[in-house]
């Protein structure tokens, strides 16, 4: 009977209630108070600090601001004129000389004409000529002559050991 009272005691401290995890939570919750109210009155310390910013700091909780469309739009707005200060106003770009277009001549076109044509000539001749050159004969590989063979004879019987072995056996 003691040994099932003591496994019944030990299961139920191994077992988490609500009720232990929600005490626990409001433990570090109020350790996690503690700790940043120290951590604003350090930084009071510091050069510089302040009461009212370490307290801003140690807020929890606090609800994110939201920007308005008006808002946005005067900040794309501000960074469009950011980039075109840098990248360079349209203005400037229309007062620089435009290249022309490289455009290819009537006499030109014709230069690169014929010299296709000559290369293409060139290439159906060097075809014409190996297809009417005859190509050489294939020397048929000679015939190998049949050797001729002996009648097989009839097998003899091995000869018979020396006395010596067999005795020796």
């Amino acid at each position: 009977m003691v040994a099932e009272d003591e496994r019944h005691e030990l299961k139920m401290a191994k077992t988490l209630t609500n009720e232990i995890i929600n005490a626990a939570i409001d433990g570090y919750e109020a350790q996690k108070v503690r700790i940043d109210a120290q951590i604003a009155e350090l930084r009071a310390l510091l050069p510089g600090g302040s009461i009212e910013a370490a307290a801003a700091t140690a807020r929890p909780g606090r609800k994110r601001r939201r920007i308005s469309a008006a808002g946005r739009a005067r900040i794309a707005e501000a960074q469009r004129q950011r980039w075109a200060s840098l990248k360079g106003s349209s203005e400037e770009k229309a007062a620089a000389p435009v290249k022309a277009k490289r455009r290819l001549s009537a006499a030109g076109r014709k230069n690169i004409i014929d010299a296709l044509k000559r290369r293409w000539a060139a290439k159906r001749a060097a075809a014409a000529k190996a297809a009417k050159k005859p190509r050489p004969a294939r020397k048929k590989a000679a015939a190998k002559k049949a050797v001729k063979r002996a009648p097989a004879s009839k097998k003899t019987a091995p000869a018979p050991a020396p006395a010596a072995t067999q005795a020796a056996g």
